[in-house]
């Protein structure tokens, strides 16, 4: 028996390996139904057999993504890899124990995420960098001779105000600023050890540039004030009051910068001798009434200023022009005016001798001679015809209109067409007598003529009476 089964075994495996290569007349339930394959290794090849169909159809990379990893992932991704191998199937059984259904991997349980010596030892770097970095900007706009200023500064004065008025720093702080660096420096250790470490790498030339520049304590200031204002001193004077009083003195002072000091305080009145000048009391007092009266108002006059006056003058010709050629141009405004509105004033005042009426345009004669014809900018005329209508027929000077002392009116023709005086022509050089209404008629326009009788019968008279 064990030779048959051994030999069914191999038959079996013979089978098994050949069965990925069987034709499709042959079904796979033939390996089942085999009288070969009988009992437990039935079971087994049909296992085995199903297990690797599974196995072949399913395909899937093993490759992890290449990214970067943080340190906390480190050991979570090893423990991952790890269990990403490939799937052995199960070794074939001794034919005495039944085989079972492979069980599913179970993955190991995840690990809680421990962060790593490195990510720790980063974190303690990072929790230091604040302390030195809050330490430099404290420092930030002090400089290690404005610290040296203070502090010489507070000691000569013991007066933070008078620090702030006084002491002329690298860069403007207000009162609040140097009151905080001055605690800083008094009761923070860091700030303190930092400021003292740079105080002391600076060189000579600037810690002795700074004491000279020392504050005057109070006690100065009244042994400078024992010299009387009235006096000449020099600076062996000084230097014999340097001397005497050493120890109330800075050490870096020097008769020079002694008399310097004094000479500013006598300036501004700081001596001790020197008083301020009462302001006068009643009349005398000099108010602004008085000033203003003491002024004398041809002193605060301008002098004369030629091209100034040249330049005005021609201004003000220039106005009165542009305003007579306004004057001139109101007639034809007053013309399109009344033609739009509809609305005419009435035909004679008392300075109107006659109207020349038109269609749309009325003309006034208020002199004893007009003329008529086209205006242009090189001719000016007194009754500008092409308001009426098309006049490029006319000429720019067609004719004359006068009032004789009898108080006829006559028309004189100078252009080169005729004009029509009541359907009769007037030719070049000619001349035509003008009656009250009537009809003048230039190219393709007409008017008609009225006279104002009341006012040229007043001219008759007093012409009569000269003749007479």
């Amino acid at each position: 028996m064990a030779e048959e089964n051994s030999t069914d075994s191999t038959g079996f495996q013979k089978s098994f390996k050949t069965g990925s290569v069987l034709s499709s007349e042959e079904s796979p339930n033939s390996y089942v139904s085999s009288p070969v394959m009988s009992g437990p290794q039935t079971r087994t090849s049909f296992i085995s057999h199903s297990y690797l169909d599974s196995k072949q159809t399913r395909r899937s990379s093993t490759r992890s993504i290449k990214r970067k990893k943080f340190d906390d992932e480190l050991v979570e991704s090893s423990l991952i890899k790890s269990d990403r191998g490939r799937l052995k199937p199960p070794d074939p059984k001794p034919e005495s124990q039944p085989l079972e259904p492979a069980p599913a991997p179970v993955l190991p349980p995840q690990e809680k995420k421990k962060p790593s010596k490195s990510a720790s030892t980063k974190r303690t770097k990072k929790s230091k960098q604040p302390a030195t970095g809050s330490s430099a900007k404290d420092l930030g706009r002090w400089k290690p001779q404005d610290d040296l200023a203070l502090i010489t500064a507070v000691q000569q004065t013991c007066d933070l105000q008078s620090v702030h008025l006084g002491v002329k720093f690298s860069c403007k702080f207000t009162l609040k600023e140097i009151q905080e660096r001055w605690y800083a420096i008094l009761y923070d250790p860091v700030i303190s050890k930092l400021a003292i470490s740079a105080m002391q790498t600076l060189h000579p030339d600037v810690i002795a540039a700074v004491h000279a520049k020392a504050l005057y304590s109070k006690g100065e200031e009244q042994l400078l004030g024992t010299v009387i204002s009235t006096s000449q001193p020099s600076q062996d004077h000084f230097q014999t009051l340097l001397e005497e009083n050493s120890d109330v003195f800075y050490p870096t002072r020097t008769a020079k910068s002694l008399y310097g000091h004094w000479l500013l305080m006598k300036q501004y009145h700081l001596l001790p001798d020197q008083s301020v000048q009462p302001m006068p009391r009643g009349d005398h007092v000099l108010n602004f009434s008085d000033a203003e009266d003491m002024l004398n108002d041809d002193e605060l006059k301008d002098p004369r200023d030629e091209a100034l006056e040249y330049e005005l003058a021609v201004s003000d010709r220039r106005n009165k022009k542009e305003i007579r050629h306004l004057e001139q141009e109101l007639p034809k405004w007053q013309v399109l005016v009344d033609s739009v509105t509809g609305v005419s004033l009435p035909d004679f005042d008392n300075q109107t001798l006659a109207v020349l009426r038109g269609r749309l345009v009325r003309y006034l004669m208020r002199s004893r001679e007009i003329t008529l014809g086209r205006a242009t900018k090189d001719n000016q005329i007194d009754v500008d015809l092409s308001l009426e209508g098309p006049a490029w027929k006319i000429s720019r000077r067609q004719g004359i209109i006068k009032l004789r002392n009898n108080g006829d009116f006559y028309i004189a023709n100078e252009g080169k067409r005729p004009i029509y005086i009541d359907g009769k022509p007037v030719l070049t050089g000619n001349k035509q007598k003008l009656n009250n209404n009537s009809v003048v008629e230039i190219s393709c326009l007409r008017f008609i003529f009225l006279v104002n009788h009341d006012l040229i019968s007043v001219i008759r008279t007093e012409a009569q009476r000269l003749t007479t």
